[in-house]
């Protein structure tokens, strides 16, 4: 296996995928690879059992201020058009109510501020502001239990997208590969990028690829690519695991928590699993692992080339972790893994969603959580908590973007943008069909059935996304072209 390409993918997960389907079926490149090491497609991180299976809007979202927000909504509203496009029978995800809790005087003041005078409820329509007995009717297990004298609460929302990025990132693949000139391998490993006069020659343990344009989407192993080639030499990774606990029937639809102040990390929270709105996932734990896979003892070395070994990796660190906030987080973090003690460890978490939770309803997942690689600027000695990636003379290094999945596409747009410069003129973006097929899609009324937790499908759904398509309100395209 080996060929000549216009473009060479290098990433089979859901960055690589939504690149595949926006270039393939958005400009006219004649020859597009994508290589995946892994025998299957979305086998790691975004495999549905690896990450919160959260479409992030930024609107329950509170460690995100409002420019965030307003950033975020756009992408996740693109990749909310495509689910409603393609996935009408719900098979790669559901549609439930979801909300953000404050239980306390300080955590009530703190969500109305947000709400009424930091503009969230003027940039999210659908976003409301819910009391003790609207919780109670949403999410009853929320409420039972709970002392009857504590303020409560809630920013409520029927945009609660569960996703199955696994399945979304197949969707994805094929959708590519009904375009001539796509080729998808698996079970490819990349050895080596080597730069050339008019191009890049990718080796792999199948045989080389030549490329024009060459874009590595390899998650955490992009950066080591990267420093392998020379770039990023200022930037280092912070790999982070993430892990959850199970209980059954509890929640109706997502239930976050308000984020601690400085903790790079997402809030914990309880969400119904996205094929299984039986069972109730709780968390994400966050520990610190020095591999890039979880699990993947071979990676320890790979995440050693990306640490660097050097006086700036081990400044940075030891600057990040002696924060009188984040280091107790992690050491706490820690203990969520020890068996039994770490379950009661975790169950105060629990029971700040649903108070009536007992030690014997929760059981850490066994196989459930991936790594999520938090960059670190080796030269600010910080945790750079914004999208990572290196752009250089027709190569791009996705490293990690912000937040993850939910943005895929709007990355996938950007990058797309910037290879039609890599190609200089030669191939054209048609971007007014890409938004039809993704954000335009996107219901802009809010649907009373999805409110109360259940998953609204059908004709309900099929009458609001045409509702959606003959709006006067849609406003101009979510990204201009850049110049």
């Amino acid at each position: 296996m080996s060929g000549e390409y216009d473009l060479v993918i290098i990433g089979g997960g859901i960055s690589g995928a939504s690149l595949l389907y926006t270039v393939s079926k958005f400009t006219d490149v004649e020859r597009i690879a994508l290589l995946e090491k892994e025998d299957e497609i979305a086998a790691i991180n975004s495999h549905h059992t690896n990450n919160s299976q959260t479409l992030h809007f930024g609107d329950i979202e509170t460690n995100y201020t409002l420019e965030k927000a307003d950033e975020v909504k756009e992408g996740a509203e693109m990749l909310a058009g495509y689910l409603e496009n393609v996935d009408p029978d719900r098979e790669m995800h559901s549609k439930r109510s979801k909300m953000v809790l404050a239980v306390g005087d300080d955590e009530v003041e703190s969500l109305e501020r947000r709400y009424h005078d930091e503009g969230f409820s003027e940039l999210f329509p659908k976003l409301e502001a819910i009391g003790r007995e609207e919780i109670a009717e949403l999410e009853p297990k929320v409420v039972e239990g709970r002392d009857p004298r504590a303020e409560m609460l809630a920013l409520q929302t029927p945009d609660g997208y569960v996703v199955d990025y696994g399945e979304t990132t197949k969707s994805f693949i094929r959708d590519g590969e009904k375009v001539d000139g796509v080729d998808v391998y698996t079970g490819t490993t990349v050895t080596g990028i080597t730069e050339g006069y008019d191009g890049f020659t990718i080796e792999t343990d199948s045989g080389p690829f030549d490329a024009d344009v060459t874009v590595v989407a390899a998650g955490s192993h992009s950066l080591q690519v990267a420093k392998q080639m020379g770039y990023g030499e200022n930037k280092s990774l912070l790999p982070v695991a993430g892990s959850f606990f199970l209980a059954d029937d509890f929640l109706n639809g997502k239930v976050y928590t308000l984020q601690m102040k400085k903790l790079p990390f997402a809030a914990v929270h309880g969400d119904a699993d996205v094929h299984d709105d039986s069972v109730t996932r709780f968390g994400p734990t966050a520990k610190l692992v020095p591999t890039l896979e979880r699990g993947e003892i071979s990676t320890v070395k790979d995440f050693f080339d990306v640490f660097g070994l050097n006086v700036d990796s081990f400044l940075s660190y030891g600057n990040i972790l002696a924060d009188r906030i984040l280091l107790p987080y992690v050491l706490r973090n820690l203990v969520y893994d020890i068996p039994e003690v770490g379950k009661r460890a975790f169950l105060p978490h629990v029971q700040k969603v649903v108070p009536s939770a007992e030690l014997s309803d929760i059981e850490r997942a066994k196989g459930y959580g991936g790594v999520r690689p938090q960059i670190v600027d080796t030269e600010a000695k910080s945790l750079d908590m914004g999208e990572a990636k290196i752009t250089k003379e027709n190569i791009i290094f996705n490293i990690t973007p912000s937040p993850g999945a939910s943005t895929c596409l709007k990355n996938a747009y950007r990058d797309t943008q910037q290879l039609m410069e890599f190609f200089d003129g030669e191939y054209e973006f048609d971007a007014a069909a890409f938004r039809e097929e993704t954000i335009d899609n996107f219901p802009r009324e809010a649907d009373a059935d999805a409110g109360s937790g259940s998953d609204s499908e059908g004709e309900q759904d099929a009458e609001e996304t045409q509702d959606s398509e003959d709006s006067d309100d849609l406003g101009p395209d979510p990204i201009e072209p850049q110049p």
